[in-house]
């Protein structure tokens, strides 16, 4: 029983952050790169979708102090992730990740 119920805890736990990185993904990201991910944003960055949720992170967590700029879009995405805080972040990341 216990198994049971640590089991069901972790599922509705990752349906949690599945939902709230789904809709931080939906406000912030689908409008460049697409619902599901596969699309190159204004044509210059990588597709998204199925890359590491740890790679994602890291590269959020690079455009928010605006350390990161690949293809020159470093201050595009400073601007959309800067209201994010390291939860919304690293929800974001899991939900790309999970995009096939």
């Amino acid at each position: 029983m216990k198994k049971l119920v640590i089991s069901a805890f972790i599922l509705s736990t990752t349906a949690m952050l599945l939902a709230d990185g789904a809709a931080t993904y939906n406000s912030k990201c689908a409008s460049c790169h697409g619902a599901n991910g596969k699309t190159a944003a204004l044509g210059k960055s990588a597709i998204i979708a199925g890359q590491s949720s740890a790679a994602l992170l890291k590269k959020l967590q690079g455009y928010k102090a605006g350390t990161l700029n690949v293809n020159g879009m470093g201050a595009v995405m400073k601007g959309n992730v800067a209201t994010l805080d390291a939860k919304a972040l690293s929800e974001v990341a899991t939900y790309i990740s999970k995009l096939k």
